[in-house]
C-alpha cells in the first residue's frame, strides 16, 4: 500500500507586545512563521499576496489588537504613471544606474548603511548593528533575493535596496542611501527603479510593505499610482482621495 509523504506542518506564532515603531503610544504584535525547506519560495509567494513581509527567514504580518493602521500596499507596475515630483526625480537622477547584485554583504555597503542609520535613525536598534548583523540581514534568506546597488557616473555607491524576487513582482525589503545626497530622494528613486525593472521583467507588481496613513514617514507610499491596498482580504485599487499630500521635498524612509 502506497502512503503519501507527510508534509511538515506550517506553524504560526504571535509575538509579545512591543512599542509600535510607527505610532506613538501604541503597541505592536505580529504573527510570524519560518520560511524554510524546499517549499519556502512558494510559501513566501503566497504569504506576500496575503500581506506578509519578510525579514531574514521569517515572514510576518501585524496583528495588533484594536488597530488596523498598517495596510499592505503594492504598485500596479505596468499602469504606473509618475507624478510631477517623481518626474523631477527622474531628471535629477538621470546619471544614476541600478545594478542587480547577489545577496552578499560588502564592506562598501555596510559603510553606507552605517552612515544612513546614524543620520536618519540614530536612536534605533539598527544603528547599533555590526557587520555580522548586517550580513545576516542581507544573506540570511531562503528565497530569491538580491541587492540593487545605485551608483553615479563615478561609480560611487549612493544607495542600495534589498529586494525579493516574487513570481508576480518585486518586493522592496529594505533600502538605505547616502544622507549627504538628500536632494536626490534616493529612497523614492529606488522605488521608481523597481517599477521600471518589474515592467521590463513582465511582472505586474512592486510590493512596498505597509502603508501607514497616520505615520508621516510611512504615508509617502500612497504617492505611487495606481496602487492597490489589501483590505478585508481583498486587493483593491487605492482611491486618489487617499493619497498623501505632495510635500516640497519627498520624504525618505527605509523598508
Amino acid at each position: 500500500m502506497l502512503h503519501r509523504p507527510t508534509r511538515r506542518p506550517q506553524f504560526f506564532y504571535t509575538t509579545a507586545p512591543l512599542p509600535c515603531p510607527y505610532l506613538a503610544g501604541r503597541t505592536e504584535r505580529k504573527i510570524v512563521t519560518e520560511l524554510t525547506g524546499p517549499d519556502a519560495e512558494a510559501l513566501h509567494d503566497r504569504l506576500s499576496r496575503a500581506g506578509f513581509r519578510r525579514s531574514h527567514n521569517i515572514a510576518y504580518s501585524p496583528v495588533c489588537p484594536g488597530c488596523t493602521a498598517c495596510i499592505p500596499i503594492r504598485i500596479l507596475a505596468p499602469q504606473f504613471e509618475p507624478n510631477r515630483a517623481q518626474r523631477k526625480l527622474q531628471r535629477i537622477n538621470a546619471g544614476v544606474a541600478g545594478f542587480e547584485m547577489p545577496a552578499r554583504a560588502t564592506a562598501e555597503q555596510f559603510q553606507l548603511f552605517q552612515r544612513y542609520q546614524q543620520a536618519r535613525h540614530g536612536e534605533g536598534d539598527m544603528a547599533a548593528m555590526g557587520f555580522y548583523d548586517y550580513r545576516a540581514m542581507v544573506e540570511d534568506t531562503p528565497i530569491t533575493t538580491g541587492m540593487v546597488e545605485f551608483r553615479d557616473g563615478q561609480d560611487r555607491l549612493l544607495g542600495a535596496c534589498l529586494t525579493d524576487w516574487l513570481s508576480d513582482g518585486l518586493s522592496a525589503v529594505y533600502s538605505f542611501f547616502d544622507p549627504a545626497e538628500a536632494r536626490r530622494s534616493l529612497g523614492s528613486w529606488a522605488i521608481l527603479w523597481l517599477v521600471q525593472r518589474a515592467v521590463a521583467l513582465g511582472l505586474p507588481y512592486v510590493y512596498l510593505g505597509y502603508w501607514v496613513p497616520e505615520s508621516r514617514k510611512m504615508s509617502y507610499k500612497s504617492r505611487f499610482r495606481p496602487s492597490e491596498v489589501l483590505m478585508g482580504g481583498v486587493w483593491r485599487v487605492l482611491e486618489e482621495s487617499a493619497a498623501a499630500p505632495e510635500p516640497a521635498v519627498v520624504p525618505e524612509t527605509a523598508g
